[in-house]
């Protein structure tokens, strides 16, 4: 029994570490649960809250693999198989170089909460590895994910942990681990998500974490009788989730004007419309350029090394990386206008920046909520694989849609105090009623 949250965390820390952004995980959502809990005694004697930081699995493995020009190589793997409370364990692979340990734990912890809010039945995991696809070929790239899933492949399955892509894994590497696993098991199940849409991948499956973060962001604007149309709205990155946050705001009459990549950010005044953002896509996904090449071509300005946060939006989509938004960021985008964040990335908002929204009464949809958009289309990805079957797009649409409503509501439900909704409560309290609840049925597991 811990008689403090600071108590509690001096076990978690001395538990885990060195590992930062999984305490940071695992403060946010004991903070925002901890009043909970005390009117809840039953979680507590059941140590519900220490079971569920403790992953019930964790994986890492030696990645061997041959470069181009014949020289061996030698990364490293992760499966990080957080909770299976409530369905198998589901969450992206991240090739990157800076993933280690601690990132994969904050982000398995929150995917655990993040998938519970979508009420379908997945449980929650994490993997990647510190391999960058970044300058390499396709040959390259192939050979490592070859080595990759050959380990993996021992501890995945339909029923088992179903990963899904993230930042440096897409369609190409989804594709080339799919393949090595059904070479190595001689099956064909839906054992990934994100595939390609003529061998099992789900329509609108690119798009869903984009759309669910705007339509999120809709149903907190709603709250206050607003919309995104005429609304001015900052978003950065420019990969899968912003180009598609980008379009979802273009169709609802909102104007996007910046995105960003690891060496800068522009800024549009007029709007990223239809044509320039073809323009960004065909720059990132095909040519793998940089942001910077779309100002030289618009003649608009680039703000180079620098984030987008001191444009004047009413709405901001941070949809990068973790931490990527201080408390001096968040700070002016409230003097500049902003009313509403919603979190396309996942945990982009430092513990700082997000008081500084709380205080001020901004909307404020933390990831686990507002970017669930793309774990919930997995989910119906997986959905379809075990009926053999494929929904059109405007059924996979709707889904989504109705899925981010029922996350929004849920959120209103648990974190309204007042007239103002906390949704980093409501989620945190949301997602865990479910994966708790889940617990105690199976007793001491």
């Amino acid at each position: 029994m811990y008689s403090s949250i600071d108590s509690f965390m001096e076990r978690v820390t001395a538990k885990n570490p060195g590992e930062k952004e999984f305490h940071q995980a695992v403060y946010e959502v004991v903070e925002s649960i901890w009043d909970f809990l005390q009117e809840n005694p039953h979680y507590v004697h059941a140590k519900i809250m220490e079971r569920i930081i403790e992953p019930e699995r964790v994986l890492m493995f030696r990645v061997p693999w041959r470069n181009d020009r014949g020289e061996i190589e030698i990364n490293r793997g992760y499966r990080v198989e957080f909770n299976s409370a409530i369905g198998p364990y589901k969450g992206g692979l991240r090739f990157h170089p800076s993933v280690n340990l601690s990132i994969l734990k904050f982000l398995g912890f929150e995917q655990v909460f993040k998938n519970s809010l979508t009420t379908l039945p997945m449980g929650g995991g994490k993997g990647g590895s510190d391999f960058d696809p970044k300058g390499k070929s396709d040959n390259e790239v192939m050979t490592f994910c070859q080595s990759f899933m050959t380990e993996l492949y021992r501890h995945v399955g339909p029923n088992t942990d179903i990963p899904a892509g993230d930042i440096g894994v897409g369609g190409r590497e989804i594709g080339f681990l799919f393949g090595q696993y059904k070479r190595i098991r001689n099956e064909f199940t839906g054992i990934l998500t994100g595939k390609g849409l003529n061998w099992g991948g789900s329509l609108i499956r690119p798009e869903a974490t984009g759309y669910g973060a705007v339509y999120f962001a809709k149903e907190m604007l709603n709250t206050r009788g607003e919309s995104f149309e005429g609304k001015t709205v900052a978003i950065s990155g420019s990969g899968n989730v912003a180009q598609y946050a980008n379009e979802k705001i273009n169709q609802l009459g909102g104007k996007v004007v910046t995105l960003s990549d690891s060496n800068g950010s522009i800024y549009d005044p007029d709007g990223i419309d239809e044509e320039k953002l073809q323009f960004i896509m065909e720059l990132k996904n095909v040519k793998r350029g940089r942001i910077k090449e779309y100002a030289e071509k618009y003649g608009c300005e680039y703000w180079e090394n620098k984030r987008p946060w001191k444009a004047q939006v009413e709405v901001a989509i941070p949809s990068a990386t973790q931490n990527e938004i201080n408390k001096e960021e968040a700070q002016m985008l409230v003097d500049n206008g902003c009313v509403c964040v919603a979190e396309g990335a996942n945990m982009p908002c430092e513990p700082e920046a997000i008081e500084v929204f709380h205080e001020k009464e901004i909307l404020f949809g933390p990831g686990k909520a507002a970017n669930a958009g793309g774990v919930a289309v997995s989910g119906l990805e997986m959905s379809q694989n075990s009926m053999r079957l494929g929904w059109s797009r405007e059924e996979v649409d709707q889904k989504l849609h109705n899925i981010m409503k029922n996350i929004h509501d849920a959120c209103v439900k648990q974190g309204t105090k007042g007239e103002y909704v906390n949704y980093v409560k409501g989620s945190n309290i949301a997602g865990f009623i479910k994966v708790a609840d889940a617990m105690l049925d199976q007793g001491v597991v």
